[in-house]
Protein backbone atom coordinates (compact mmCIF):
# COMPACT_ATOMS: atom_id res chain seq x y z
CA UNK A 1 0.00 0.00 0.00
CA UNK A 2 1.45 3.10 -0.63
CA UNK A 3 1.85 5.83 2.44
CA UNK A 4 -0.22 8.47 3.16
CA UNK A 5 1.20 11.75 2.04
CA UNK A 6 0.11 15.43 2.42
CA UNK A 7 -1.48 17.57 0.23
CA UNK A 8 -0.03 20.85 -0.22
CA UNK A 9 2.89 20.23 2.68
CA UNK A 10 6.15 22.34 1.71
CA UNK A 11 5.27 24.00 -1.65
CA UNK A 12 8.34 26.10 -0.79
CA UNK A 13 10.91 23.21 -1.28
CA UNK A 14 10.65 23.03 -4.84
CA UNK A 15 10.14 27.27 -5.08
CA UNK A 16 7.40 26.45 -7.45
CA UNK A 17 5.49 29.33 -5.78
CA UNK A 18 2.14 28.71 -4.85
CA UNK A 19 -1.20 29.57 -2.44
CA UNK A 20 -2.16 27.95 0.17
CA UNK A 21 -6.34 27.43 0.54
CA UNK A 22 -8.83 24.91 2.29
CA UNK A 23 -11.95 23.88 2.16
CA UNK A 24 -15.21 24.27 3.64
CA UNK A 25 -18.89 23.64 3.25
CA UNK A 26 -21.01 26.26 1.56
CA UNK A 27 -22.23 28.98 4.29
CA UNK A 28 -25.98 30.07 4.67
CA UNK A 29 -25.24 33.22 2.88
CA UNK A 30 -23.74 30.88 -0.01
CA UNK A 31 -26.94 28.41 -0.35
CA UNK A 32 -28.57 30.15 -2.83
CA UNK A 33 -25.63 29.66 -5.31
CA UNK A 34 -24.56 25.76 -7.32
CA UNK A 35 -24.24 23.35 -5.02
CA UNK A 36 -20.15 23.17 -5.32
CA UNK A 37 -18.05 22.58 -2.38
CA UNK A 38 -15.85 26.12 -1.11
CA UNK A 39 -12.90 26.93 -0.35
CA UNK A 40 -11.82 30.06 1.34
CA UNK A 41 -8.18 31.01 2.49
CA UNK A 42 -7.63 31.00 5.98
CA UNK A 43 -8.80 33.59 8.23
CA UNK A 44 -6.28 33.46 10.88
CA UNK A 45 -3.46 33.03 8.41
CA UNK A 46 -2.83 32.97 4.71
CA UNK A 47 -1.07 29.48 4.30
CA UNK A 48 -3.38 27.25 5.67
CA UNK A 49 -3.60 23.52 5.34
CA UNK A 50 -4.48 21.39 2.79
CA UNK A 51 -7.64 18.76 3.09
CA UNK A 52 -5.71 16.46 4.93
CA UNK A 53 -4.15 12.96 3.99
CA UNK A 54 -4.51 10.80 0.97
CA UNK A 55 -4.66 7.07 0.31
CA UNK A 56 -3.96 5.92 -2.65
CA UNK A 57 -4.50 2.31 -4.12
CA UNK A 58 -2.46 -0.60 -4.20
CA UNK A 59 0.07 -0.67 -6.99
CA UNK A 60 -0.72 -3.93 -8.01
CA UNK A 61 -4.00 -3.76 -8.39
CA UNK A 62 -5.17 -4.99 -11.63
CA UNK A 63 -8.10 -4.13 -13.71
CA UNK A 64 -10.65 -7.19 -14.71
CA UNK A 65 -11.05 -8.57 -18.19
CA UNK A 66 -14.17 -6.86 -19.87
CA UNK A 67 -16.08 -9.63 -22.56
CA UNK A 68 -14.99 -8.36 -25.73
CA UNK A 69 -17.20 -7.32 -28.51
CA UNK A 70 -17.06 -8.80 -31.80
CA UNK A 71 -15.20 -7.51 -35.01
CA UNK A 72 -19.24 -7.55 -36.84
CA UNK A 73 -20.21 -5.63 -33.75
CA UNK A 74 -17.91 -3.47 -34.25
CA UNK A 75 -17.71 -2.52 -37.71
CA UNK A 76 -21.49 -1.58 -36.98
CA UNK A 77 -21.11 0.64 -34.59
CA UNK A 78 -20.82 4.50 -35.92
CA UNK A 79 -19.70 5.76 -32.72
CA UNK A 80 -16.48 7.54 -32.27
CA UNK A 81 -14.87 7.81 -28.85
CA UNK A 82 -12.52 11.46 -28.92
CA UNK A 83 -10.33 12.10 -25.61
CA UNK A 84 -7.65 14.55 -25.43
CA UNK A 85 -5.12 15.83 -22.26
CA UNK A 86 -5.12 12.77 -20.28
CA UNK A 87 -1.55 14.09 -19.14
CA UNK A 88 -0.44 10.28 -18.12
CA UNK A 89 2.55 10.17 -15.90
CA UNK A 90 3.95 6.79 -15.31
CA UNK A 91 4.43 5.53 -11.89
CA UNK A 92 7.88 4.64 -12.10
CA UNK A 93 8.82 8.38 -12.03
CA UNK A 94 6.86 8.82 -8.80
CA UNK A 95 7.48 8.07 -5.30
CA UNK A 96 4.50 10.64 -4.23
CA UNK A 97 6.37 12.40 -1.65
CA UNK A 98 6.59 16.12 -1.48
CA UNK A 99 8.01 17.04 -4.90
CA UNK A 100 4.86 15.64 -6.41
CA UNK A 101 2.26 16.56 -4.52
CA UNK A 102 3.47 19.73 -4.80
CA UNK A 103 3.71 19.87 -8.46
CA UNK A 104 -0.29 18.63 -8.15
CA UNK A 105 -1.50 21.16 -6.37
CA UNK A 106 0.53 24.04 -7.65
CA UNK A 107 -0.70 23.30 -11.29
CA UNK A 108 -3.80 23.75 -13.41
CA UNK A 109 -6.15 21.39 -11.42
CA UNK A 110 -4.97 17.84 -13.40
CA UNK A 111 -5.75 15.33 -11.18
CA UNK A 112 -2.63 13.40 -11.32
CA UNK A 113 -2.73 11.68 -8.11
CA UNK A 114 -5.38 9.19 -9.37
CA UNK A 115 -4.40 9.54 -13.55
CA UNK A 116 -3.87 5.77 -13.39
CA UNK A 117 -7.44 5.28 -11.87
CA UNK A 118 -9.30 7.69 -14.58
CA UNK A 119 -7.14 6.42 -17.55
CA UNK A 120 -8.18 2.49 -16.33
CA UNK A 121 -11.78 3.68 -15.73
CA UNK A 122 -12.03 5.45 -19.12
CA UNK A 123 -10.61 2.44 -21.22
CA UNK A 124 -13.22 0.05 -19.33
CA UNK A 125 -15.54 2.54 -20.65
CA UNK A 126 -14.51 2.68 -24.38
CA UNK A 127 -14.32 -1.75 -24.15
CA UNK A 128 -17.93 -1.40 -22.93
CA UNK A 129 -19.38 0.98 -25.33
CA UNK A 130 -17.17 -0.62 -28.31
CA UNK A 131 -17.14 2.48 -30.94
CA UNK A 132 -15.32 1.67 -34.23
CA UNK A 133 -12.55 3.83 -33.73
CA UNK A 134 -10.79 5.57 -30.09
CA UNK A 135 -9.40 9.15 -31.14
CA UNK A 136 -6.76 10.86 -28.57
CA UNK A 137 -6.13 13.92 -29.26
CA UNK A 138 -2.53 14.88 -27.88
CA UNK A 139 -0.86 15.90 -24.61
CA UNK A 140 -0.95 12.21 -23.81
CA UNK A 141 1.77 12.43 -21.18
CA UNK A 142 2.41 14.27 -18.59
CA UNK A 143 5.28 16.71 -20.00
CA UNK A 144 6.86 14.22 -22.17
CA UNK A 145 8.30 11.53 -20.40
CA UNK A 146 9.21 8.61 -22.30
CA UNK A 147 8.02 6.32 -19.47
CA UNK A 148 5.16 7.69 -19.59
CA UNK A 149 4.43 7.36 -23.12
CA UNK A 150 5.34 4.03 -22.75
CA UNK A 151 3.15 3.02 -19.89
CA UNK A 152 0.34 4.31 -22.13
CA UNK A 153 0.70 2.89 -24.76
CA UNK A 154 0.63 -0.69 -23.11
CA UNK A 155 -2.58 0.12 -21.79
CA UNK A 156 -4.12 1.15 -25.04
CA UNK A 157 -3.08 -2.30 -26.15
CA UNK A 158 -6.47 -3.47 -23.96
CA UNK A 159 -8.11 -1.31 -26.26
CA UNK A 160 -6.99 -2.48 -29.90
CA UNK A 161 -7.21 -6.45 -28.15
CA UNK A 162 -10.64 -5.40 -28.47
CA UNK A 163 -11.42 -5.02 -31.73
CA UNK A 164 -11.51 -1.21 -31.37
CA UNK A 165 -9.13 0.96 -33.16
CA UNK A 166 -6.76 3.43 -31.22
CA UNK A 167 -5.52 6.47 -33.16
CA UNK A 168 -3.08 9.20 -31.70
CA UNK A 169 -1.55 12.59 -32.52
CA UNK A 170 1.02 14.22 -29.88
CA UNK A 171 -0.02 17.46 -28.23
CA UNK A 172 2.69 20.58 -27.37
CA UNK A 173 3.45 18.16 -23.88
CA UNK A 174 4.75 15.27 -25.89
CA UNK A 175 7.42 16.03 -27.72
CA UNK A 176 11.18 17.34 -26.59
CA UNK A 177 9.77 18.76 -23.78
CA UNK A 178 12.23 19.92 -21.24
CA UNK A 179 9.72 19.96 -18.39
CA UNK A 180 9.94 16.12 -18.25
CA UNK A 181 10.87 15.07 -14.57
CA UNK A 182 10.85 12.08 -12.15
CA UNK A 183 9.56 13.31 -9.09
CA UNK A 184 11.35 11.78 -5.94
CA UNK A 185 11.00 13.12 -2.49
CA UNK A 186 11.38 17.09 -2.08
CA UNK A 187 13.35 16.35 -5.52
CA UNK A 188 12.50 16.92 -9.32
CA UNK A 189 14.58 15.40 -11.29
CA UNK A 190 15.44 15.30 -15.10
CA UNK A 191 13.51 12.25 -17.41
CA UNK A 192 13.98 11.41 -20.26
CA UNK A 193 11.92 13.02 -23.07
CA UNK A 194 10.54 12.05 -26.35
CA UNK A 195 11.79 12.83 -29.82
CA UNK A 196 9.48 13.12 -33.03
CA UNK A 197 10.82 9.44 -34.01
CA UNK A 198 10.33 8.24 -30.48
CA UNK A 199 6.06 9.50 -30.45
CA UNK A 200 6.01 7.35 -33.46
CA UNK A 201 7.18 4.38 -32.61
CA UNK A 202 5.89 3.98 -29.15
CA UNK A 203 2.80 4.57 -30.88
CA UNK A 204 3.52 2.56 -34.28
CA UNK A 205 0.51 0.43 -33.30
CA UNK A 206 -1.89 3.28 -32.94
CA UNK A 207 -2.14 4.80 -36.31
CA UNK A 208 1.31 5.04 -37.65
CA UNK A 209 1.51 1.97 -38.92
CA UNK A 210 -1.30 1.70 -40.63
CA UNK A 211 -1.89 4.77 -42.02
CA UNK A 212 -3.45 5.52 -45.43
CA UNK A 213 -0.78 8.49 -46.13
CA UNK A 214 2.32 10.08 -43.61
CA UNK A 215 3.65 13.35 -43.94
CA UNK A 216 7.26 13.41 -44.53
CA UNK A 217 7.39 16.97 -42.66
CA UNK A 218 5.36 16.05 -39.33
CA UNK A 219 3.73 13.47 -37.20
CA UNK A 220 0.25 13.83 -39.37
CA UNK A 221 -1.10 11.05 -41.45
CA UNK A 222 -3.72 9.62 -42.51
CA UNK A 223 -5.88 6.91 -41.47
CA UNK A 224 -9.02 4.83 -42.52
CA UNK A 225 -12.07 4.13 -40.48
CA UNK A 226 -13.94 0.76 -41.48
CA UNK A 227 -16.74 3.07 -42.64
CA UNK A 228 -14.01 4.16 -45.06
CA UNK A 229 -13.91 8.04 -43.65
CA UNK A 230 -10.63 9.33 -43.54
CA UNK A 231 -9.26 10.90 -40.87
CA UNK A 232 -6.71 13.61 -41.06
CA UNK A 233 -4.48 13.59 -37.78
CA UNK A 234 -2.96 16.69 -37.90
CA UNK A 235 0.27 17.56 -36.21
CA UNK A 236 -0.05 20.82 -34.95
CA UNK A 237 2.43 21.20 -31.94
CA UNK A 238 6.09 23.09 -32.69
CA UNK A 239 9.06 21.08 -30.87
CA UNK A 240 11.89 21.26 -33.57
CA UNK A 241 14.48 22.51 -30.72
CA UNK A 242 11.81 21.96 -27.36
CA UNK A 243 8.47 22.11 -26.83
CA UNK A 244 6.35 25.32 -27.26
CA UNK A 245 2.99 26.26 -26.54
CA UNK A 246 1.52 27.40 -29.41
CA UNK A 247 0.42 25.64 -32.43
CA UNK A 248 0.94 25.71 -36.29
CA UNK A 249 0.75 23.83 -39.53
CA UNK A 250 3.81 23.18 -41.48
CA UNK A 251 4.18 24.35 -44.75
CA UNK A 252 5.18 21.17 -46.12
CA UNK A 253 1.89 19.70 -43.66
CA UNK A 254 -0.30 21.78 -46.00
CA UNK A 255 1.14 20.52 -49.35
CA UNK A 256 1.15 16.86 -48.22
CA UNK A 257 -2.89 17.86 -47.46
CA UNK A 258 -3.73 19.19 -50.69
CA UNK A 259 -3.24 16.15 -52.34
CA UNK A 260 -4.72 13.82 -49.72
CA UNK A 261 -7.69 15.98 -49.38
CA UNK A 262 -7.68 16.29 -53.58
CA UNK A 263 -7.38 12.39 -53.56
CA UNK A 264 -10.40 11.72 -50.75
CA UNK A 265 -12.69 14.45 -53.12
CA UNK A 266 -11.80 11.99 -56.10
CA UNK A 267 -12.87 9.30 -54.05
CA UNK A 268 -16.12 10.67 -52.50
CA UNK A 269 -14.83 9.75 -48.81
CA UNK A 270 -16.17 11.86 -45.70
CA UNK A 271 -13.08 13.48 -44.14
CA UNK A 272 -12.80 14.40 -40.37
CA UNK A 273 -10.09 16.99 -39.44
CA UNK A 274 -8.10 16.70 -35.97
CA UNK A 275 -5.47 18.14 -34.05
CA UNK A 276 -4.67 19.30 -30.90
CA UNK A 277 -4.56 23.05 -30.96
CA UNK A 278 -7.62 24.84 -32.01
CA UNK A 279 -8.85 25.92 -35.56
CA UNK A 280 -11.04 28.50 -34.55
CA UNK A 281 -10.74 31.53 -31.66
CA UNK A 282 -12.77 29.09 -29.28
CA UNK A 283 -11.70 32.02 -26.40
CA UNK A 284 -11.30 35.66 -27.50
CA UNK A 285 -9.36 36.26 -24.02
CA UNK A 286 -7.26 33.07 -24.09
CA UNK A 287 -6.52 33.29 -27.53
CA UNK A 288 -2.65 33.01 -27.97
CA UNK A 289 -1.27 29.74 -27.94
CA UNK A 290 -4.74 27.83 -28.41
CA UNK A 291 -5.83 28.54 -31.44
CA UNK A 292 -3.47 27.88 -34.32
CA UNK A 293 -1.32 30.08 -35.99
CA UNK A 294 -2.40 31.25 -39.21
CA UNK A 295 -5.45 29.02 -38.77
CA UNK A 296 -7.59 31.20 -41.40
CA UNK A 297 -4.85 29.35 -44.04
CA UNK A 298 -6.24 25.89 -42.80
CA UNK A 299 -9.58 26.94 -42.70
CA UNK A 300 -9.66 28.11 -46.01
CA UNK A 301 -8.12 24.52 -47.14
CA UNK A 302 -10.18 22.71 -45.50
CA UNK A 303 -13.52 24.33 -46.70
CA UNK A 304 -11.71 24.10 -50.39
CA UNK A 305 -12.21 20.85 -50.00
CA UNK A 306 -15.82 20.54 -48.21
CA UNK A 307 -14.10 19.42 -44.86
CA UNK A 308 -16.96 20.14 -42.48
CA UNK A 309 -15.97 18.92 -38.94
CA UNK A 310 -13.61 19.72 -36.82
CA UNK A 311 -12.13 18.29 -33.51
CA UNK A 312 -9.99 19.49 -30.62
CA UNK A 313 -8.40 19.79 -27.66
CA UNK A 314 -5.92 22.08 -25.45
CA UNK A 315 -7.95 24.36 -23.96
CA UNK A 316 -8.94 22.21 -21.63
CA UNK A 317 -12.24 24.00 -21.90
CA UNK A 318 -15.64 22.33 -23.36
CA UNK A 319 -16.64 24.06 -26.20
CA UNK A 320 -17.58 24.21 -29.65
CA UNK A 321 -17.86 27.11 -32.27
CA UNK A 322 -19.00 27.86 -36.16
CA UNK A 323 -16.19 29.41 -38.44
CA UNK A 324 -17.23 32.90 -39.55
CA UNK A 325 -16.42 32.26 -42.78
CA UNK A 326 -16.82 28.39 -44.32
CA UNK A 327 -19.04 25.96 -43.19
CA UNK A 328 -17.26 24.22 -40.68
CA UNK A 329 -17.59 23.40 -37.31
CA UNK A 330 -14.93 23.07 -34.26
CA UNK A 331 -16.08 20.65 -31.62
CA UNK A 332 -13.52 20.91 -28.42
CA UNK A 333 -13.38 18.05 -25.94
CA UNK A 334 -12.51 19.28 -22.19
CA UNK A 335 -9.37 17.78 -20.54
CA UNK A 336 -9.57 14.21 -19.73
CA UNK A 337 -7.33 14.90 -16.46
CA UNK A 338 -9.22 17.55 -15.29
CA UNK A 339 -12.86 17.60 -13.59
CA UNK A 340 -15.64 16.73 -15.07
CA UNK A 341 -12.83 14.57 -16.60
CA UNK A 342 -15.24 13.52 -19.39
CA UNK A 343 -14.78 12.60 -22.95
CA UNK A 344 -16.35 13.40 -26.43
CA UNK A 345 -18.87 10.72 -28.17
CA UNK A 346 -19.69 11.19 -31.97
CA UNK A 347 -21.90 9.44 -33.88
CA UNK A 348 -20.11 10.33 -37.51
CA UNK A 349 -22.70 10.00 -40.68
CA UNK A 350 -21.18 12.67 -43.14
CA UNK A 351 -20.31 16.00 -43.56
CA UNK A 352 -24.06 16.92 -42.61
CA UNK A 353 -24.99 14.36 -40.47
CA UNK A 354 -23.40 13.75 -36.94
CA UNK A 355 -23.85 14.25 -33.29
CA UNK A 356 -22.12 14.91 -30.39
CA UNK A 357 -22.47 14.67 -26.78
CA UNK A 358 -19.93 14.31 -23.28
CA UNK A 359 -19.71 11.26 -21.06
CA UNK A 360 -18.04 11.74 -17.93
CA UNK A 361 -15.79 8.87 -16.72
CA UNK A 362 -17.37 7.15 -13.69
CA UNK A 363 -14.64 6.64 -11.72
CA UNK A 364 -16.46 5.85 -8.38
CA UNK A 365 -18.48 3.05 -9.93
CA UNK A 366 -14.71 1.70 -11.78
CA UNK A 367 -13.60 2.14 -7.68
CA UNK A 368 -16.68 0.25 -6.06
CA UNK A 369 -16.02 -2.77 -8.68
CA UNK A 370 -12.54 -2.89 -7.50
CA UNK A 371 -13.55 -3.12 -3.70
CA UNK A 372 -11.32 0.27 -3.02
CA UNK A 373 -11.82 1.81 -0.25
CA UNK A 374 -10.14 5.25 -0.90
CA UNK A 375 -12.46 8.11 0.20
CA UNK A 376 -11.33 9.95 -2.68
CA UNK A 377 -12.43 7.82 -5.64
CA UNK A 378 -15.38 7.04 -3.77
CA UNK A 379 -16.78 10.21 -3.95
CA UNK A 380 -14.30 11.12 -7.03
CA UNK A 381 -16.39 14.36 -8.40
CA UNK A 382 -16.36 15.94 -5.67
CA UNK A 383 -12.37 15.29 -5.26
CA UNK A 384 -11.68 16.38 -8.73
CA UNK A 385 -14.01 19.30 -8.68
CA UNK A 386 -12.80 20.08 -5.21
CA UNK A 387 -9.13 20.47 -6.59
CA UNK A 388 -9.81 22.25 -9.63
CA UNK A 389 -11.80 24.97 -7.66
CA UNK A 390 -8.98 25.42 -5.40
CA UNK A 391 -6.69 26.18 -8.09
CA UNK A 392 -8.71 28.88 -9.35
CA UNK A 393 -9.82 30.16 -6.22
CA UNK A 394 -6.10 30.44 -5.49
CA UNK A 395 -5.01 32.35 -8.52
CA UNK A 396 -7.54 34.99 -7.90
CA UNK A 397 -7.44 35.45 -4.60
CA UNK A 398 -3.52 35.98 -4.86
CA UNK A 399 -3.94 38.67 -8.28
CA UNK A 400 -6.44 40.45 -5.89
CA UNK A 401 -3.86 40.37 -2.87
CA UNK A 402 -2.70 44.18 -3.82
CA UNK A 403 -5.92 45.99 -4.60
CA UNK A 404 -7.59 47.81 -1.99
CA UNK A 405 -10.00 45.33 -1.10
CA UNK A 406 -11.28 44.00 2.25
CA UNK A 407 -10.29 39.98 3.41
CA UNK A 408 -13.92 39.36 2.57
CA UNK A 409 -14.34 40.99 -0.44
CA UNK A 410 -11.62 39.14 -2.01
CA UNK A 411 -12.43 36.07 -0.52
CA UNK A 412 -16.11 36.30 -2.20
CA UNK A 413 -14.43 37.87 -5.50
CA UNK A 414 -12.26 34.53 -5.40
CA UNK A 415 -14.94 32.34 -4.82
CA UNK A 416 -16.88 33.20 -7.55
CA UNK A 417 -14.13 33.29 -10.07
CA UNK A 418 -13.84 30.00 -8.79
CA UNK A 419 -17.41 28.83 -9.24
CA UNK A 420 -17.80 30.26 -12.51
CA UNK A 421 -14.29 28.43 -13.99
CA UNK A 422 -15.51 25.63 -12.93
CA UNK A 423 -18.73 25.27 -15.08
CA UNK A 424 -17.05 27.07 -17.43
CA UNK A 425 -14.72 24.49 -17.80
CA UNK A 426 -17.41 21.81 -17.98
CA UNK A 427 -19.35 23.69 -20.77
CA UNK A 428 -22.44 24.11 -18.37
CA UNK A 429 -21.77 27.76 -17.24
CA UNK A 430 -25.60 28.77 -18.61
CA UNK A 431 -26.82 26.38 -15.42
CA UNK A 432 -25.64 29.38 -13.44
CA UNK A 433 -26.21 32.26 -15.39
CA UNK A 434 -28.62 33.57 -13.28
CA UNK A 435 -26.46 33.52 -10.36
CA UNK A 436 -23.78 34.56 -11.25
CA UNK A 437 -25.54 38.09 -12.83
CA UNK A 438 -27.03 38.67 -9.39
CA UNK A 439 -24.24 37.50 -6.81
CA UNK A 440 -22.96 40.18 -5.05
CA UNK A 441 -18.87 39.38 -5.77
CA UNK A 442 -20.32 39.97 -9.54
CA UNK A 443 -20.60 43.72 -8.72
CA UNK A 444 -17.39 43.97 -7.12
CA UNK A 445 -15.40 42.26 -10.13
CA UNK A 446 -17.53 44.64 -12.15
CA UNK A 447 -15.84 47.84 -10.08
CA UNK A 448 -12.56 46.08 -10.42
CA UNK A 449 -10.36 46.88 -13.46
CA UNK A 450 -11.97 45.54 -16.76
CA UNK A 451 -9.18 45.34 -18.16
CA UNK A 452 -7.34 42.73 -16.00
CA UNK A 453 -6.98 39.40 -17.71
CA UNK A 454 -9.13 37.37 -14.95
CA UNK A 455 -11.85 40.17 -15.11
CA UNK A 456 -12.14 40.10 -18.78
CA UNK A 457 -12.29 36.15 -19.18
CA UNK A 458 -15.27 36.32 -16.50
CA UNK A 459 -16.99 38.89 -18.42
CA UNK A 460 -16.39 35.87 -21.62
CA UNK A 461 -17.93 33.67 -19.78
CA UNK A 462 -21.16 34.86 -19.02
CA UNK A 463 -21.13 36.49 -22.78
CA UNK A 464 -20.46 32.62 -23.72
CA UNK A 465 -23.30 30.70 -21.30
CA UNK A 466 -25.83 30.84 -24.25
CA UNK A 467 -25.99 26.93 -24.46
CA UNK A 468 -24.90 23.48 -23.09
CA UNK A 469 -21.63 22.74 -25.04
CA UNK A 470 -21.81 19.04 -24.07
CA UNK A 471 -23.76 18.48 -27.01
CA UNK A 472 -24.40 19.34 -30.87
CA UNK A 473 -25.84 17.64 -33.25
CA UNK A 474 -26.23 18.26 -37.04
Amino acid sequence: MRTKVVVFLLAAVLALGGCSAYYHQSTAEEEAGPEIVQVNPSEEEETSEGPGVHEFRPDDMTIESLELPSQEETASNPEIIVATDIHYLAKELTDFGISFETMEHNGDGKVVSYIWEITDAFLDEVIERNPQVLILMGDLSLNGELFSHEALAQKLARVENADIDVIVIPGNHDINNHNAARYQNTSVMPAEITTPELFASVYAAYGYDEAVSRDPDSLSYVYELSDGTWVFMLDSCQYEDEAQVGGMIRTGTYEWMEEWLETAWSDNRNVIAVAHHNLLDESRVYEENCTIEHAEQLEELLADWDVGLFLSGHLHVQHYRESEDYDIQEIVTSALSISPCQYGVLKYFGRDAFDYHTEKVDVSAWAQRKNDPDVNLQDFATYADSLLQSVYYDKAYNSLATKELTQEERRLMAEYYSIMNIYSVAGKAQEILDWSENAPARGLWQQYSRTDILSMYLDEIIEDAVCDYNVFQR
